[in-house]
């Protein structure tokens, strides 16, 4: 049994019968204990949600729905799958919960198929304003299918969405599904407004909260259900500390909920995970707990002190800073570095997170302005304001210094004491 890590790697068989693989897992287990990981969709899992991951689950045909499947031997499964509804269902004060979606596009794709029809409108949020790519981006599957209309900030200085042209808009193009959501907006959505812009067109509510999901669940944000929107989608794996995976949540509303389970399956998947299921339970459990609370307060507060250090050093951050988990940085325009290449050096000194493209951009999206980053995985490890604050402080040292290699060494050796003095814990309760 070899340490590497946060846990230990008890493949023993794996080690002699495909050491290849196992190579590349236990090397990908050192790169996460030496280096920071800051790319705000990912995370930590405890070593529970781990094991049943990694169960015999992953053994069992499950095609259909507790109590409604199509194959027999499902005393277990049905177990498994009823308890994460259960835990879902209460983190977000919802009265459905399909737990089967594989990710969150998957998730998105099934909401559309429920509920539209080929050709209709759907309004989402620009992507070059923080938007995802699965709310319209031309090159995906439902953006061939459906028609897609944007809204925007008013102002990437300030990051409010102009709610006035989102209206105006919505007005003339008639959206079946307004979607309220995003994977680079590091602001707070006025939920209310949606609602009522979706009411004066008519229009069904959705929520794609996969980002700031875990924040919502834990009560440190504002949960979209509570002024009244109709769905939320969410991936499982970012702030909710689960197994890669996905969730549709549907507020109140039977007609919908079963809609979606239809769509889902036999809709667009076949036999669900049923080992990643068992996971999303575990982690469901995990976020009922004080101490996940906690975790979430402190997400926020760590990605201020980050704020602040960025601000300090006159850096541009679209929407002037963070309400959540993650901050937008325009590097390029603030350090005469390119996103691409600010990705790439910090790598070298074992900071990771990602290039990303800002609002009004001028360069290609595989070689952006900006860069994305934010604290839930450092969060996971303990790390306090003052330890994020230090982090920042490096990343902009390297960033400066980014042809110095005696320097880029130096800061290297002070990320991997930093990711030593928080080790990554394999358990959250």
């Amino acid at each position: 049994m070899l340490k590497y890590g946060y846990y230990y790697l008890t493949f023993t068989i794996m080690s002699t019968h495909d050491k290849e693989v196992f190579d590349a897992i236990a090397g990908e287990a050192i790169r996460q204990r030496d280096g920071l990981e800051l790319i705000p969709s990912e995370n930590y899992v405890s070593k529970a949600v781990l094991e049943a991951n990694g169960s015999i689950m992953t053994n069992k045909y499950s095609e259909g729905y507790p109590g409604r499947r199509y194959y027999g031997g499902q005393e277990y499964t049905d177990v498994v799958e009823r308890l994460a509804i259960e835990r879902v269902c209460k983190l977000f004060n919802c009265k459905f919960a399909n737990v089967q979606p594989h990710s969150g596009a998957p998730a998105n794709l099934a909401v559309y198929a429920a509920l539209l029809e080929p050709g209709d409108t759907v309004m989402g949020m620009d992507l070059s304003h923080g938007g995802h790519l699965t709310h319209g981006h031309p090159m995906t599957l439902p953006a061939k299918i459906y028609k897609f209309v944007t809204y925007k900030m008013k102002d990437p200085e300030t990051g409010e969405i102009d709610y006035d042209d989102m209206l105006r808009v919505a007005k003339v193009e008639k959206p079946k599904l307004i979607i309220a959501g995003f994977s680079a907006y590091p602001r707070t959505l006025d939920y209310k407004k949606f609602v009522d812009i979706a009411k004066e067109v008519g229009a069904i509510t959705m929520a794609d909260m996969a980002h700031i999901a875990g924040l919502i669940a834990a009560k440190a944000l504002r949960n979209p259900f509570d002024d009244g929107f109709d769905i939320i989608t969410s991936t499982t794996h970012k702030t909710l500390r689960g197994p890669r995976g996905g969730i549709i949540l549907t507020r109140e509303s039977e007609e919908i909920a079963k809609k979606i389970d239809k769509a889902i399956f036999p809709g667009i998947q076949g036999g669900p995970h049923m080992h990643t299921i068992a996971a999303k339970a575990v982690a469901f459990g995990e976020a009922m707990t004080p101490a996940y609370q906690e975790y979430a307060q402190q997400v926020l507060r760590n990605a201020k002190a980050m704020e602040k250090v960025f601000k300090d050093n006159n850096v541009r951050m679209i929407g002037g800073g963070t309400d959540n988990h993650l901050i937008l940085a325009d590097v390029f325009g603030s350090l005469g570095v390119t996103g691409k290449e600010s990705q790439a050096v910090l790598d070298e000194v074992g900071i990771t997170l990602n290039m990303n493209s800002i609002a009004g951009d001028t360069r290609k999206p595989l070689d952006p302005s900006g860069i994305r980053f934010g604290t839930p995985a450092i969060t996971t490890r303990g790390f306090k304001e003052a330890d994020c604050a230090q982090v920042a402080e490096l990343l902009l040292e390297t960033l400066k210094n980014k042809d110095n290699t005696e320097k880029k060494e130096e800061i290297k050796q002070k990320i991997k004491a930093l990711a030593s003095k928080f080790p990554i814990p394999e358990s959250f309760v």
